[in-house]
């Protein structure tokens, strides 16, 4: 199953940074799109954003409905029983991406990976794991998979990444508990994450769209 063509958006010619933001279960590309519209990173200089879209599979949790999916959800319980092998797809497709960009011209450390719940855990694990070091690793409303085979998968590159993460305390989805384990795990390798909660449920409010922007500009501007 390959993921369809990912949407790009460029804030201006000759872009000096590539930022890839990646959806959650049953959505596409297109729907974090305005959230490249609601950042101001003129402070950066012309950007590309990378919306990558996933292919469509059968997900067990949802009684083998078919929808847009980086990866099989095999159990309510996130951490219990997980799709290794559609994660490590996943993980190579979205390294393929970063890898694109760098061919591109994008120095690595100009490239931040991010995304929302599926795509939280897929940014983790493939920016955590990528050979090159990146700006930065952005996770909105999820959690870190196969965290036990991480720490010796982990890249030199990326062992100290600036990490953003964000979630709400109502979310029903993905626990609050799930990110805090995250979190917790990626202070004790070293990163410096930058840990936000805000009063929502499993969604993306403006508060959290600010506070991004400010730490990509953190990561951006040399």
């Amino acid at each position: 199953m390959k993921p369809l063509k990912a949407l790009e958006v460029e804030t201006g010619k000759n872009p000096v940074a590539s930022i890839i933001l990646i959806h959650g279960l049953g959505a596409s590309g297109r729907d974090l799109a305005p959230i490249a519209q609601a950042f101001d990173l003129r402070s950066v200089g012309s950007v590309r954003f990378i919306f990558p879209n996933a292919p469509v599979r059968p997900v067990s949790v949802c009684g083998g409905e078919r929808m847009p999916a980086w990866y099989d959800l095999l159990a309510t319980d996130l951490l219990l029983r997980e799709d290794e092998a559609g994660l490590r797809d996943a993980q190579a497709y979205l390294a393929s991406l970063i890898d694109q960009e760098v061919a591109r011209g994008i120095p690595s450390r100009r490239i931040v990976i991010g995304g929302f719940s599926q795509g939280c855990a897929t940014s983790l694990m493939t920016g955590l794991r990528y050979p090159l070091p990146l700006a930065g690793i952005a996770g909105l409303s999820g959690y870190l998979p196969l965290a036990g085979q991480t720490g010796r998968e982990a890249t030199e590159a990326n062992r100290a990444t600036p990490v953003f993460l964000a979630h709400g305390e109502g979310d029903t989805v993905v626990p609050l508990a799930a990110a805090r384990l995250a979190r917790d795990w990626l202070r004790a390798e070293g990163h410096d994450v930058a840990w936000h909660v805000y009063p929502m449920a499993h969604e993306i409010i403006g508060a959290e769209i600010a506070d991004l922007n400010t730490w990509l500009i953190g990561c951006l501007v040399s």
